[in-house]
């Protein structure tokens, strides 16, 4: 008798368990759909060069300055990245909030989430 409520026990607590991570699966989703919608522009230093990434860090456009395409392609080729390395550093940090906003609204423990990775 013992032994049947016990297992009766551990069933709902896999059931419980089941439902839960349907939930953030389906929520994790939604938030990647979000921000897959939206932009995100870096800059280098001087804003010579603009880039815009979309919020699952696919590429949309780059902005190239005239004053940047007079400085010869080397120096452009630096310029384009630093603007993307800070497109990207945006998206993350974006996802990295919405992620950690997800699990605190799911209630889970504060700091849980900041080991997502992209």
């Amino acid at each position: 008798m013992f032994q049947a409520g016990i297992l009766g026990n551990m069933q709902n607590l896999y059931e419980t368990v089941k439902k839960a991570q349907m939930v953030v699966q389906v929520e994790a989703v939604r938030v990647q759909k979000e921000l897959a919608a939206e932009e995100f522009d870096g800059y280098c230093e001087g804003e010579l060069i603009k880039v815009t990434l979309s919020g699952n860090q696919l590429p949309v456009r780059t902005e190239i300055t005239e004053a940047a395409m007079e400085l010869g392609a080397e120096k452009l080729s630096l310029l384009v990245t630093e603007a993307y390395k800070d497109a990207h550093q945006k998206s993350i940090l974006a996802l990295k909030d919405r992620m950690s906003n997800l699990a605190q609204s799911l209630g889970m423990p504060p700091g849980l989430s900041e080991g997502f990775k992209q």
